[in-house]
């Protein structure tokens, strides 16, 4: 697919990974809309995406914290991603690397691309032979871009409801895809949705630096479903930051953190679950009772988990503790 060779506008690298010119059927057909954004007063950036295509999530958002984000979509050349992120970390600007990309792309006129940086710069292109209705719109420190859409009414109305909306940065992005699909959203409907959020800064760790990376493959509501992922991701990393502040003896903010996250995600019993061993550990045994009748009673096989956790130390080690907590499977 690659072959190395030299950009004469000298706006990428060298060498360069060129392109092999390719028939338009052999590229993914990830016509769909999207989001590209970041959020001032995080740093943080953030693609979110929909369309009538099957993963859309493993071609179309591209992401590196401290770097930028990628839509690649249309007929999608999906080395868009990888490489404008290369060309964003190298210092070029957004509307550079783009530039770039698409000097050495056989087939222009059909990409739809859109890319941000850290600093909120960007730069999208919408080829003159994406299928209509096609067409971009660009904010401050976001863009927002369709194609073969049932509309020419979808791109704007993603940019409303993204300027509009409150709440965090995965908030904004399912705002986004909720305005476009409201309007109209794919002319062929609706198969798959993704959700990539990264860290405005770097820690060198990339898998502490993404804050969410969410796919739904197939679905008849994609969006629907993103948004559910996105809530049971806020649960479980509310449950995360709980283990966190224990292990750093800051009692009470633990449990208000695993208290959120059993809010959250009521569905989920092992979150309330750990919840309850964690209050029992500090010896707050009726309320770790209380809990736990509500857990065994929706999903009995927690009741035996128990026995285990004094060996592991995760209870304390002794047996009065695990029968009070067993008792809790006894109705009152």
């Amino acid at each position: 697919m690659f072959e190395q060779c030299h950009n004469s506008a000298d706006l990428i690298p060298k060498p360069m990974l060129c392109l092999k010119k390719r028939t338009l059927s052999a590229y993914p057909h990830a016509h769909t809309f999207s989001i590209v954004a970041r959020d001032p007063a995080t740093g943080e950036m953030g693609v979110a995406v929909q369309s009538h295509w099957f993963s859309v999530g493993s071609i179309v958002p591209w992401g590196e914290a401290g770097v930028g984000v990628v839509a690649t979509q249309s007929f999608v050349e999906v080395s868009y991603g990888p490489l404008g992120l290369e060309l964003l970390k190298a210092g070029r600007t957004p509307e550079e690397a783009l530039r770039g990309l698409l000097a050495a792309d056989p087939h222009p006129e059909v990409r739809q691309v859109a890319m941000l940086d850290a600093q909120g710069r960007v730069a999208v292109h919408t080829g003159k032979s994406c299928i209509p209705f096609a067409g971009h719109q660009v904010g401050r420190e976001y863009a927002v871009q369709a194609n073969l859409m049932a509309g020419p009414e979808v791109w704007p109305a993603m940019a409303r409801a993204f300027e509009n909306a409150s709440g965090d940065l995965a908030e904004r992005l399912l705002a986004a895809l909720e305005a476009g699909q409201e309007a109209g959203g794919d002319v062929r409907g609706r198969q798959s949705a993704a959700i990539l959020i990264v860290q405005g800064t770097s820690t060198g760790r990339p898998w502490a630096d993404r804050v969410m990376d969410l796919r739904v493959e197939d679905h008849p509501d994609p969006i629907s479903e993103l948004r559910r992922l996105v809530r049971l991701a806020r649960a479980y990393r509310y449950s995360n930051q709980g283990d966190v502040l224990m292990a750093d003896g800051k009692i009470e903010q633990a449990l208000q953190a695993y208290a959120e996250s059993a809010k959250l995600a009521p569905e989920i019993k092992e979150l309330a679950f750990w919840q309850a061993v964690t209050l029992a550990n500090v010896g707050r045994i009726q309320e770790a009772r209380e809990i736990l009748r509500e857990v065994f009673a929706a999903e009995p096989q927690w009741i035996g988990l128990l026995d285990y956790l004094p060996g592991v130390g995760l209870l304390p080690a002794d047996p009065r503790v695990v029968g009070a907590l067993k008792a809790a499977a006894t109705p009152p």
